[in-house]
């Protein structure tokens, strides 16, 4: 079937009243990231819908699997756009029944939004099956389950007909809720954590703690590839790579064995939130699922969240294991992240962390120690690595930034 244009429905953008021309925009301007380097087509959106034209070389099924991953979209219909008279709708029918295997049953579904067009809903649908049954042989009509639905749209400007409607990710359109930080492991977990809270419109940029010798060249390479694969469903993402040894080492030499895993995700966190407020931020995102690991208890995330005033965004909170697996599947992570490497939380894990800890014990153990050195030379050292829309990976100076956060 030769098609001449992509229709893709916006589904939950419609409900956004005054601010819906914002959503659109963002939405259009994501679709055609998404569609490059592909030739062959022309992106029109109005407030209700978004239209793709088609030229002859364009490839329709890449650009259907492109666009079906892009957040704010609801669900694509390859379709045929035609003048308003009854003939064109009758010849373009038939080319659709005409591929449908001999003894497979149809049904006509008209949606007139046209009141002034000369046919109703009902003569419509009677005469194009009408016309099906006519010149296509060994066809039948079922109304209520059909092998093939043929859909005719009677709008102001034109008919549009199709019979494949394309589920597509839903959400809202990446980049219209504003910005996020993301503490990327190299787990399962975390990326999708990343992938829930860009499907509500929000951009991240994201962060990773790497203390080598302990945590090897793969594992950084892992987290890379887990930035890249997230890239592909949202464009360009910026990961920024910790250098964390010293503060690791030094975490071990003065507070107690059994806290040494709630202060390291403490001094994460510390050098988290310098980033945020660098990068213009709102809030920071992470994997943590509740009473998953000791460090993921109440009383823990209270300990840990002490150090920061910016919000920290948990959208896998309540979520069972299995569910997150299924989502790490679904947008192909979940390959990457259990790979072999370790990161750096998992390589330091003491034999019995504390799963309760006293926030007044673990503010004394590193009291013990001034820590705002090591921060600045760990935030001064960061690399950053740019993921960009075509999935290469361009590397930044060291970050020119740093210094003006202390």
């Amino acid at each position: 079937m030769i098609y001449d244009h992509i229709l893709v429905r916006y589904g939950e953008l419609t409900l956004k009243g005054a601010n819906r021309k914002t959503f659109v925009s963002q939405l259009r301007s994501n679709v055609k990231s998404a569609l490059m380097p592909l030739k062959g087509y022309e992106v029109k959106a109005n407030r209700d819908r978004m239209y793709i034209k088609l030229e002859p070389e364009a490839d329709i099924e890449e650009m259907i699997r492109r666009i079906s991953k892009v957040y704010g979209v609801h669900s694509i219909s390859p379709v045929m756009k035609m003048d308003k008279t009854m003939d064109d709708v009758y010849e373009q029918a038939i080319t659709f029944a005409e591929e449908y295997e001999k003894g497979n049953s149809f049904k006509i579904e008209v949606k007139r939004s046209d009141k002034q067009f000369e046919y109703d809903t009902y003569d419509i649908q009677r005469a194009v099956g009408g016309a099906i049954l006519k010149n296509v042989d060994d066809l039948h009509v079922d109304v209520k389950h059909p092998d093939h639905e043929i859909r005719v749209e009677v709008r102001l400007d034109a008919i549009y007909m199709y019979d494949r409607v394309i589920p597509a990710i839903g959400g809202l359109p990446v980049g219209t809720g504003g910005k996020t930080l993301l503490m990327l492991s190299g787990g399962i977990d975390s990326p999708v954590a990343g992938m829930e809270v860009m499907r509500r419109g929000v951009t991240i940029e994201a962060i990773h703690f790497h203390s080598p010798p302990f945590t090897s060249e793969k594992a950084k390479e892992k987290v890379i590839e887990l930035t890249r694969i997230m890239a592909t469903h949202v464009g360009t993402i910026k990961l920024h790579i910790v250098p964390f040894t010293e503060v690791q080492k030094q975490i071990h030499k003065v507070v107690h064995e059994r806290y040494t895993m709630t202060s390291t995700r403490r001094l994460m966190l510390r050098i988290a939130d310098k980033v945020v407020h660098q990068i213009g931020a709102d809030a920071i995102v992470n994997g943590e699922n509740l009473g998953q690991v000791a460090s993921q208890t109440l009383k823990s995330m209270y300990a840990i969240n002490a150090v920061t005033t910016t919000p920290i965004l948990r959208p896998l909170l309540s979520l069972d294991k299995s569910d997150i697996i299924e989502k790490a599947k679904a947008i192909g992570t979940f390959e990457t992240s259990i790979q072999p490497y370790e990161d750096c939380c998992t390589i330091f894990t003491p034999k019995n962390p504390v799963t309760e800890p006293q926030y007044e014990k673990v503010v004394q153990y590193e009291s013990g120690f001034d820590f705002e050195e090591m921060i600045q030379r760990a935030v001064d050292n960061i690399e950053t690595l740019v993921i960009d829309k075509n999935y290469d990976i361009h590397q930044t100076e060291k970050n020119s930034w740093a210094d003006d956060l202390f």
